[in-house]
C-alpha cells in the first residue's frame, strides 16, 4: 500500500457526507474548492462521501457524474485520500488519482509532525456476521451480477435502495458511545489519535493509549474539519460549509 504518509497542515478531513441527489451539499462544498474559495492543502474523505457508489455498478457513476468528474479534476491539483465507507467503495477505477483506502487497509497510518495518526472510515473491528456482510457487498461478482439484474430491471432494485437510504436518520445520538468505542478499539492499536466517522457523532473519547475522534457527518449540518498546529487535545478544527458564506 502506500509508504511515508503525512497529514499536512490545512487539510481538510469530509466524512459522511452520504451525496445523493436529495443531498446534494456535497457538490457545492466541491464547486466552492474546484473555484479556489478555498484552498486545502490535502483532501481526507472518510468514506459514506456518497450514498451510493459502488464501482461495477455502472447506474451508480451516472447517478454521481458531476461530482464524481469534479472530484477527478481535483485529484489533478491536490493530494486526495479516500477511505471506502459501506456505501462507496471498490472505486479505485473511478478516481484514478486520488489514493484509495479499502477496508482492509484500514486503519492506514499517518504522520502529522511527530504524531501518529490512524485513519479510517470506522466500519471495523465489527463482529463476524458483519464481516462476512461487508465482504459480501464488495465482492465484484456479485456487483456485476446485481449491476445486471439491477439493467434487467430498470434500475428497480437501485432506485428503491435510494429511496430507502433517503429515509435513513443519520444524525441520530449513539447511546453509550464511549464504552462502546472503548470495548471496541481501546486496547488494540498504538498511536497518538484515532481518527474515523462512520458513526456521526462528533465525539472525542479519550482511551488508555491515544485519543479517539469520530467526526461529525457532513450530512448532518455540513461540517467539515480542518487540520491545525495540535493543541494539547485536539488537532481537528470544526467548520460548517454554507454556500455563498
Amino acid at each position: 500500500m502506500f509508504r511515508n504518509l503525512e497529514i499536512k497542515e490545512g487539510a481538510f478531513v469530509v466524512a459522511d457526507a452520504h451525496y445523493s441527489h436529495k443531498r446534494p451539499e456535497l457538490l457545492d462544498f466541491l464547486k466552492a474548492i474546484y473555484s479556489g474559495e478555498f484552498k486545502p492543502t490535502q483532501l481526507f474523505f472518510m468514506g459514506d462521501i456518497f450514498d451510493a457508489l459502488f464501482g461495477e455498478v455502472p447506474y451508480t457513476h451516472n447517478e454521481n457524474k458531476e461530482a464524481i468528474e469534479i472530484l477527478n479534476a481535483l485529484s489533478k491539483e491536490m493530494e486526495i485520500f479516500y477511505f471506502e465507507g459501506n456505501h462507496d467503495f471498490n472505486l479505485s477505477k473511478i478516481f484514478p488519482n486520488i489514493k484509495i483506502f479499502p477496508i482492509n487497509s484500514q486503519p492506514a497510518r499517518f504522520l502529522y509532525g511527530s504524531k501518529k495518526i490512524l485513519l479510517a472510515h470506522g466500519d471495523i473491528e465489527n463482529r463476524l456476521l458483519y464481516r462476512a456482510y461487508t465482504a459480501l457487498i464488495r465482492n465484484r461478482y456479485f456487483l456485476h451480477f446485481l449491476a445486471t439484474i439491477d439493467f434487467l430491471l430498470k434500475h428497480t432494485i437501485l432506485k428503491k435502495l435510494d429511496a430507502y437510504l433517503s429515509q435513513k436518520k443519520d444524525c441520530k445520538e449513539f447511546i453509550g458511545f464511549e464504552s462502546f468505542i472503548a470495548n471496541r478499539l481501546a486496547l488494540k492499536y498504538e498511536c497518538d489519535y484515532f481518527v474515523e466517522g462512520h458513526f456521526h457523532q462528533n465525539k472525542m473519547v479519550l482511551l488508555q493509549k491515544y485519543r479517539y475522534f469520530n467526526l461529525g457527518a457532513f450530512a448532518c449540518n455540513q461540517r467539515y474539519f480542518v487540520v491545525k498546529s495540535l493543541q494539547e487535545t485536539e488537532f481537528l478544527e470544526e467548520n460548517i460549509f454554507s454556500k455563498g458564506n
